[in-house]
């Protein structure tokens, strides 16, 4: 009778276990679906980032607004968009101002006009070297940046550190002081005569 009763008891922690292992992989696998769903939503957003035909039309419409775009260069640290905006009102439309900020929100010194007519930009090319808060403006037509057209530019001698030789460095090797470090032997004269000194 203990022996059934212990068998009884073996199947029923083993249902246990079993109904615990399929929870377990219940989870497991929604978990997978849910990482897939994941996946996917992914791979579609970098495909549609990556579709040729999307990116060169991102490209034409960046070169369109180019065409019709300004840079201004040496633009007073306290000048505000607006009043950019009303230095090139004359020009033509201005759709848009950008005053380049660095991380810290200070202007750079320099901004982009945007208009809506590509002929303001010509307009707006001959006020070069006009004036805008006692500074002369530096304007001339805003180029379009081609992605992976870095230029390369080599690295320039710095004149304050002096001409390096093109040897490789060869390190010194070290040598020890047996009476360690920063002590030097001292030969003391004996004070009084010793015959073993001689």
């Amino acid at each position: 009778m203990d022996g059934d009763v212990d068998m009884a008891a073996g199947e029923g922690g083993a249902a246990v276990g079993l109904d615990e292992m399929k929870k377990r992989l219940k989870d497991m696998e929604d978990e997978a679906s849910t990482l897939r769903e994941m996946q996917a939503k992914v791979d579609q957003e970098i495909g549609a980032v990556q579709d040729p035909a999307a990116a060169a039309a991102d490209q034409t419409n960046k070169e369109e607004v180019d065409a019709r775009s300004i840079f201004v260069g040496n633009v007073d640290y306290s000048c505000t968009p607006e009043e950019v905006q009303q230095h090139f009102q004359a020009c033509g439309t201005v759709n848009r101002v950008t005053i380049r900020t660095n991380k810290y929100g200070q202007p750079k010194g320099y901004a982009y006009v945007e208009f809506l007519e590509p002929e303001a930009v010509d307009q707006a090319i001959l006020l070069n070297e006009s004036e805008l808060h006692g500074r002369q403006l530096k304007i001339s037509a805003k180029r379009t940046n081609v992605p992976g057209m870095k230029i390369f530019r080599p690295r320039r001698s710095n004149p304050y550190m002096g001409s390096r030789s093109r040897t490789p460095f060869m390190p010194v090797p070290l040598v020890y002081s047996p009476y360690g470090y920063g002590k030097v032997p001292r030969f003391r004269v004996p004070m009084r005569y010793s015959p073993y000194f001689g």
